[in-house]
């Protein structure tokens, strides 16, 4: 069950990602999806909505009749009993039609505010109690801080238990993020170099080009903080740290995600801006066109004190990654789309092969997640010629560039665990209330203090001079990420 439908995220993310599932086999014919919105329409009016949005995202050719049948449509009011009811028994029609045992899967596709009214009227009108398994997915923000979390989290635990809940950060189900933990525990050249002997520092970049576009009266109470830092990047950084689980199960990498989070140094009062910038693009120009600043777009607020840009520092008080500093950037309209990590590994204690015009360069392991997915190796070697000099070389693995290889897209796999049950790939409490916990005290000292020099980055730029001297400070720079981008083999 679908809730909010006939939204943006239904038709571009979830329809085609089912679709490719149904392609693949990985869904059989005993299947039903029941689209649940408050717009009024019939059964063959989803369908055809259905239909536009798996041809608009794949091939227009497809026999997508047979697929597009198993789809039905209910008219819904999430504050009214009598709908539930009627929802209820439209799924308990549709269980004995294909044979279904009872197993749903509740999506709440829709606006935050209404996800712990929609879990209370699932459990209290009956449609959770079924013979076969239940699960809710819930797509973030997950709250708007540590408390409005806690309040959310109480009341949908009234209905489903914390194994039965997926709460979806699509950043998890990107092909090389998951792929960090194999580059990690299954190469006996990084593992035991993954600490602070050997690496001087993580750089994590995700930039976009677009602009809050017609998002403005979300971001106004969100910003770049609540927006990407307090999941995605937090989440990243988890993964990138987390010592080894002893078994590669659900509960076992959790718990070491968990503990990274713990161990991260909080920041408080005049720690909070020594660690972290802020920052708000102005107009500028984007691929030869004209952008308006934050300030312009539509719903935000003319004197908007909102950040569409965070860099930081992070520091993880334990052994493996004491004095290692994580800095993480993320921001709109920012001269590219990439999101990449830089591992940069520490400095041979002596060169041998200094040369008065050149210093050898750090060697570092890229591992680029979007757009292009892959991997890249820096080293260094003996330039061709007489002497013996050592120059850069890159060795590169290019995901779509190996045998044709072409990556699922994110919610198609974390849609097809979630129907498995396998909940790795998705955040546990622990994990939302501990980057909560962290954000909280950022957000607090930004929203006291006005920001008297927004905006202060022009649009198509890589963020705030402020974010450069926050490395420099520490010897370091950002790699520029359009320099790093993985090769297409």
């Amino acid at each position: 069950m679908i809730f909010g439908a006939t939204g943006d995220l239904a038709k571009r993310k979830l329809f085609p990602s089912l679709y490719r599932l149904y392609q693949k086999g990985k869904l059989s014919e005993r299947f039903a999806v029941v689209g649940v919105a408050r717009r009024a329409l019939s059964n063959e009016e989803f369908q055809l909505s259905v239909k536009e949005s798996i041809e608009a995202a794949s091939d227009k050719n497809g026999n997508h009749d047979e697929f597009i049948s198993h789809f039905h449509y209910h008219s819904h009011d999430v504050t009214d009993s009598s709908s539930y009811l009627s929802l209820k028994q439209m799924a308990s029609d549709l269980d004995s039609h294909y044979g279904l045992g009872g197993n749903r899967i509740f999506y709440l596709a829709m606006a935050p505010e209404f996800f712990g009214t929609i879990a209370e009227h699932l459990k209290a009108d009956g449609l959770t109690d079924v013979a076969g398994f239940k699960r809710l997915v819930i797509e973030k923000p997950f709250g708007h801080d540590v408390e409005s979390a806690k309040q959310l989290n109480k009341q949908i635990r009234n209905a489903f238990s914390e194994d039965e809940i997926y709460r979806i950060d699509h950043y998890l189900g990107k092909e090389m993020v998951q792929n960090i933990e194999v580059i990690r525990f299954a190469n006996a050249i990084f593992e035991p170099l993954w600490n602070n002997r050997y690496i001087s520092n993580i750089q994590l970049t995700s930039s976009e080009v677009l602009g809050v576009e017609e998002r403005g009266r979300y971001y106004e109470t969100s910003g770049a903080l609540r927006d990407m830092v307090q999941n995605h990047m937090l989440q990243m950084v988890a993964l990138l740290a987390m010592e080894p689980p002893i078994r590669l199960t659900t509960e076992e990498i959790r718990s070491e995600k968990v503990k990274v989070l713990r161990a991260m140094r909080p920041l408080e009062g005049d720690a909070v801006n020594e660690h972290f910038v802020r920052g708000q693009y102005g107009k500028g120009k984007i691929d030869e066109e004209e952008v308006p600043a934050y300030r312009d777009e539509p719903m935000v607020d003319p004197s908007s004190n909102t950040e569409t840009f965070v860099a930081g520092k992070l520091l993880i008080d334990n052994f493996r990654w004491a004095g290692v500093p994580i800095y993480i950037r993320t921001g709109k309209r920012m001269e590219t789309k990439s999101t990449k990590i830089v591992i940069q590994f520490k400095d041979i204690p002596m060169n041998l092969y200094y040369q008065s015009e050149q210093t050898l360069n750090p060697n570092l392991l890229v591992i680029h997640i979007q757009p292009g997915e892959g991997i890249s190796l820096y080293l260094n070697a003996k330039k061709s010629g007489q002497n013996v000099e050592a120059t850069p070389v890159k060795l590169n693995f290019a995901n779509k560039g190996i045998d044709g290889i072409n990556t699922p897209e994110a919610y198609e796999k974390l849609l097809f665990d979630c129907m498995r049950g396998d909940a790795t790939n998705f955040t546990h409490w622990d994990e939302v209330a501990l980057s909560w916990s962290f954000v909280d005290k950022i957000s607090e000292v930004w929203e006291s203090e006005k920001a008297e020099n927004f905006p202060n980055y022009e649009s198509g730029t890589m963020g705030p001079r402020e974010a450069d001297q926050l490395l420099e400070k520490d010897g370091f720079f950002w790699w520029p990420v359009t320099d790093l981008n993985v090769d297409n083999c």
